[in-house]
């Protein structure tokens, strides 16, 4: 692995826990300096931030609340300030679209204040977010995109069509913006985790730790994946390791529903 993300900082939202915090140490380990943002779990976020200080690096933690387009003027703002204030700089290099939630709802049960959470928070706010970044985002830089293993067919679950729908839908995206920000020299990827040990769902592996054994019969390599093995493909994907890739869903599931 090299560290070639050396004064460099990029932006990773929902990184207080799972998938997210584990983007942020392996991208810290490359060198770059992480903002770190956080919902209702700031004290995981203030501990992403520790364990990057404590081994050299930068780092600083923000609130955002994806679901909530009209405070994203307001959150670069905050952007901008701690880029100069902590970082001696005025751009990001990166931006890792993860925060957000999961559960899911049979189509009989699917309420239209629950689909439209899913829209506001899976698929709007990441899309939007970007756009408000944008102008921070310096030439030559990355977006990833965290989608989902339930977007392609084999991973079909019962109960999942709001939630895939919103991740399907950021994949989609995620190939149409490669093409538009080429010009700028942006890469833009989405990655499409598997069954992965974090807090979403409510804790549900903690809740129903007997899932853990199902999920893992699925899956070729024989367990559910851990933050740490997503966020270092999240990682490589930011980094000039990657720079000969764009518009592309990486499938990162140890190859579950195969």
């Amino acid at each position: 692995m090299t560290k070639n993300l050396t004064d460099h900082v990029v932006i990773i939202t929902g990184a207080s826990a799972g998938i997210g915090q584990g983007a942020a140490l392996a991208i810290a380990a490359r060198g770059a300096g992480v903002i770190a943002t956080y919902h209702s779990h700031p004290e995981g976020a203030d501990e992403v931030v520790s364990t990057v200080k404590a081994n050299g690096g930068r780092a600083v933690a923000l609130p955002l609340d994806i679901g909530r387009t009209e405070t994203f003027p307001a959150f670069r703002e905050q952007v901008s300030t701690a880029l100069a204030d902590e970082f001696d700089t005025a751009s990001i290099r990166g931006l890792v679209n993860n925060a957000g939630f999961g559960g899911g709802f049979a189509f009989d049960e699917m309420t239209e204040e629950a689909f439209d959470r899913y829209y506001r928070v899976l698929l709007r706010g990441p899309y939007f977010l970007t756009q408000t970044l944008l102008p921070l985002l310096s030439d030559g830089g990355s977006i990833v995109n965290v989608s989902s293993s339930s977007v392609r067919p084999g991973d079909t679950t019962v109960g999942y069509s709001g939630y895939a729908a919103m991740k399907a839908g950021l994949t989609t995206a995620t190939r149409y913006l490669a093409k538009e920000l080429a010009v700028r020299g942006i890469r833009v990827t989405s990655i499409a985790p598997g069954p992965t040990r974090t807090r979403l769902g409510g804790d549900a592996f903690e809740k129903y730790p007997e899932v853990i054994d199902e999920l893992a019969a699925k899956t070729v390599l024989g367990r559910i994946g851990e933050p740490a093995d997503i966020g270092a493909v999240i990682a490589f994907l930011l980094s000039e390791d990657a720079a000969w890739i764009t518009g592309e869903e990486i499938q990162v599931s140890g190859g579950y529903a195969l």
